[in-house]
């Protein structure tokens, strides 16, 4: 863990409001917490919507798009205050929007969560833009059964793609193994029957629903491979615990997979293609040396998922605006 500092930051997170699922963005805002205190430094999170605090050093606004006046707000309160902007997904993908592009401008720092993110900041905002990846924890669990455990972990949205897993196995041969535990909250009422539905004709798929964020962690570590079938991700948060785990992940071939995995892992599939994800997975289950090839391609870039680079990171860049604020 890297050392507290003597400068005491404080630090006020927003995030958009999102009712009672914890979504993405609310869940990379407690794991910011944790990193900031652990630092030594004062952190509050509030919703967008909220009256921003006094006394602020630092605002750390996730999500571009949806974030419009939360800036302000924030200058207005804290004068010399700095503001960095998290990249999320819906920000730069298909395409960095007008909205986001206006928050970005008016931001001191922006945060890609993965490399491949800094393809789609324009090139007159990326020496401010920073790359932190989200680290993740090791869980230690059982993976002893006579299941061979396909984890899905995300909420129910279009964008996902979360049924793409399920449809898949019913492709494989009857003699395997392969059951899919899938675990989420539904963002999208039409989910609700197509959930129903495939519980009742498919009897290699369970839904689990919304979980805690511990159980979700303790779903992927005892699972033996973990499938993301997104259109397109930010930086897959899910990605890097199933990797601190040592769980192997079949995945959209998508940038922001990509930057995190890199281009030539052996686990990809196109975006949809039921088939070949089919492939994928009873290639996991019954050839042991790719399964092997996943465990050890996912070793390799075990590191960027640790605690300690995540804290650096930040603390690096916590460290330039407290410069920039004092000259």
């Amino acid at each position: 863990m890297v050392s507290a500092i003597d400068q005491e930051v404080r630090i006020l997170i927003v995030t958009p409001k999102a009712g009672q699922i914890a979504t993405g963005n609310r869940c990379s805002a407690e794991q910011w917490v944790k990193v900031f205190r652990d630092l030594g430094h004062e952190v509050e999170v509030k919703g967008v919507g909220d009256r921003m605090t006094e006394g602020c050093d630092v605002l750390v606004a996730l999500n571009a798009r949806r974030i419009p006046g939360v800036i302000q707000e924030f200058k207005d309160e804290n004068r010399d205050g700095r503001v960095v902007v998290v990249l999320t997904g819906t920000d730069i993908y298909p395409e960095v929007g007008d909205q986001a592009l206006v928050t970005m401008r008016s931001a001191d720092r922006l945060v890609a969560l993965q490399p491949k993110a800094l393809e789609q900041v324009p090139d007159e905002m990326r020496e401010k833009t920073r790359v932190i990846v989200q680290s993740a924890s090791p869980i230690e669990m059982s993976r002893e059964g006579d299941f061979f455990e396909v984890a899905v972990v995300g909420h129910f949205r279009k964008v996902k793609d979360p049924l793409r897993t399920a449809r898949a196995v019913r492709l494989l041969p009857s003699a395997s193994k392969v059951r899919v535990r899938q675990a989420g909250g539904v963002l999208e009422e039409r989910y609700e029957v197509l959930i129903r539905e495939e519980v009742a004709e498919n009897g290699r798929y369970e839904c689990l629903g919304e979980v805690k964020s511990k159980e979700a962690g303790e779903l992927i570590a005892g699972s033996d491979l973990l499938v993301l079938s997104s259109h397109s991700e930010g930086a897959g948060r899910v990605i890097g615990e199933a990797i601190a785990c040592g769980t192997p992940v079949l995945s959209t071939r998508i940038d922001g997979v990509m930057g995190l995995l890199g281009e030539d892992y052996p686990g990809y599939f196109p975006v949809g293609d039921t088939e070949a994800l089919a492939g994928l997975i009873g290639r996991a289950e019954s050839d042991e040396d790719f399964y092997q090839e996943l465990k050890t391609a996912c070793a390799k870039v075990a590191s960027l998922f640790s605690p300690e680079t995540e804290q650096k990171a930040w603390q690096k860049m916590l460290d330039e605006l407290t410069d920039e604020q004092s000259s």
